[in-house]
């Protein structure tokens, strides 16, 4: 029962942050009207969805490291918890404040931690560790958007 809790709680973590973050910046989602788009750029409706998945890979990714005996876990998963208040003030900034360029370096940040994290986990637990590679590509291609929203607007 214990295990159980432990995945439920820590699934329900990252699905909260981004929900918190949705909730905080949907009165601004209006920005991809205004803005010039950059070639790729997927419907606004994919965002949530693939968002959704993600969330869900990172919960089942950390509550198998949480769930390890090994004495690394503490450092991964803070590593992971950084990624994850990267992750929520990134939608704040692009969003609500439309502050592209710093998004940009939040992003960056961003993806530097997630690849520590795969890192971390892979030393702990693979599975874990290759959960997380849908959220580095994922990453990995909101800077291409986000720096081309820079550079086109």
């Amino acid at each position: 029962m214990k295990k159980f809790l432990s995945y439920l709680f820590l699934i329900l973590l990252p699905l909260s942050v981004g929900g918190l973050s949705s909730l905080l910046t949907m009165k601004n989602m209006n920005i991809y009207s205004e803005i010039i788009a950059p070639p790729l750029s997927p419907p606004g409706i994919l965002f949530p969805i693939v968002w959704t998945v993600l969330y869900i890979l990172m919960g089942i990714s950390s509550a198998i490291i949480y769930n390890s005996n090994s004495p690394k876990k503490d450092d991964a998963l803070f590593i992971y918890g950084a990624s994850l208040i990267l992750n929520f003030f990134w939608s704040i900034f692009f969003f609500n404040l439309r502050n592209f360029v710093f998004s940009f370096i939040i992003l960056l940040a961003l993806l530097f931690l997630i690849i520590l994290t795969v890192i971390k986990y892979y030393k702990i637990n693979k599975l874990a560790s290759f959960l997380q590679i849908p959220y580095v590509l994922w990453v990995a291609f909101a800077g291409y958007l986000n720096f081309f929203i820079i550079l086109l607007n």
